[in-house]
Parts: structure tokens; sequence; C-alpha cells
């Protein structure tokens, strides 16, 4: 969600906080444009992130509830090239689409951020993400890592519609983060004053 990390998955290099560089999409440009949105589902945190460390973020479409985040207005080989590096291939291919935009989602294979999902359009356009195949239901929730919650609750912040406090009470009730994270050490995290 953050425009930094998105950076790197577009331009090429490595996030702060993160152990992996990205070698960047073939299109290098910068979106278009970005808005915030609110999709029916949840976001969770589970399985252990080789990248940030903790739990890693994961849409979960079938869970009661309202997930934030934020799309990004990009091209179809730009999607593709992030979706590769999401699942640690080299960017390259274009994903065929025609099956999650006829279906609503698509399964290319069994790993975590291998399903893509279209929860519904912005102003036509077909929004589009990709998580994993499993529901929140399937697995141990993980605590997401202080760097990690960091980047999201900036992303949060930098899409318009969210204040910090409203941010850091939404992302400390997330599976994953509940129970570990208390909304005032979110709310630290994204003003920048500590870890945890």
């Amino acid at each position: 969600m953050h425009m930094d990390r998105l950076a790197a998955y577009l331009a090429g290099g490595r996030p702060p906080g993160a152990t992996r560089t990205y070698p960047g999409c073939r299109d290098r440009r910068a979106p278009e444009r970005s808005v915030a949105v609110e999709l029916e589902g949840r976001l969770y945190f589970a399985t252990e992130s080789p990248v940030w460390s903790g739990g890693r973020g994961f849409y979960d479409p079938t869970a009661p509830g309202r997930m934030r985040g934020r799309a990004h207005l990009v091209t179809v080989g730009q999607l593709s090239d992030i979706a590769a590096q999401e699942m640690y291939e080299g960017p390259g291919t274009d994903l065929d689409l025609r099956t999650v935009l006829r279906r609503g989602r698509d399964r290319l294979g069994p790993g975590r951020y291998e399903t893509l999902i279209c929860p519904g359009t912005v102003e036509g356009i077909p929004l589009l993400t990709f998580t994993a195949p499993w529901t929140l239901r399937d697995v141990e929730p993980l605590m997401p890592s202080a760097a990690y919650l960091r980047y999201l609750a900036g992303g949060l912040l930098e899409c318009g519609p969210w204040e910090e406090a409203d941010i850091a009470d939404y992302l400390s009730a997330c599976p994953g983060a509940a129970g570990h994270w208390a909304p005032a050490h979110v709310l630290e995290l994204l003003r920048g004053d500590a870890g945890h």
C-alpha cells in the first residue's frame, strides 16, 4: 500500500526494513493514479515472511468485515510483474486475466499470492489483487513485524481518507496483529516513535 514499497516493485530496489531487493517491472512508470478502497472481506497476517519476518498480509474476501486498501492504476504487464516478484519469479510474462475477470477468482498455483481475485471495479476498471488460495479459517494467524506494519499503516495514511488513530485501531484488530499490537503501539510505528 505504501508508495515507496510499490516503487521497489515497479522500478526495482529494496524497501527500508526489507531483506530482499526486487528486480522491478519491465515498465517502470509510476501508477497513473492511486485511490483508497474498502473491500468486503478481511486483512489478516499469517505464514512467516522471509522478507520482513513475522506474518504476511493476506486478503480473505469471504471473511466477514471490511478490508482497507489502495488501488493503483497500472498496466496488465506491471500487475503481472509485481505478482511474479511476490511469487519469487522473474518478471516478464503477462498473466492471463480472462478467468479472474469472468469468475472473480483464478488460482494460478498453490502458493501464497498465487490466487487472483477481482472484488469489483473502480470507475468501471477491474480491481485486481492476489492472495493465498486458503482462507483465514484455514491458517494460524501470525504477528506481523514492526517494519511491515509500519509500511501498511503508512500506505493507509498516504491514501488520505483515514486518520492515524483510526488506522491504528483498524490494523491492531486484524487477525495476527490482534492481541500483539495495541492501537497505541501501531500509532507509535506510524509516527516513527518506536518499534515493538
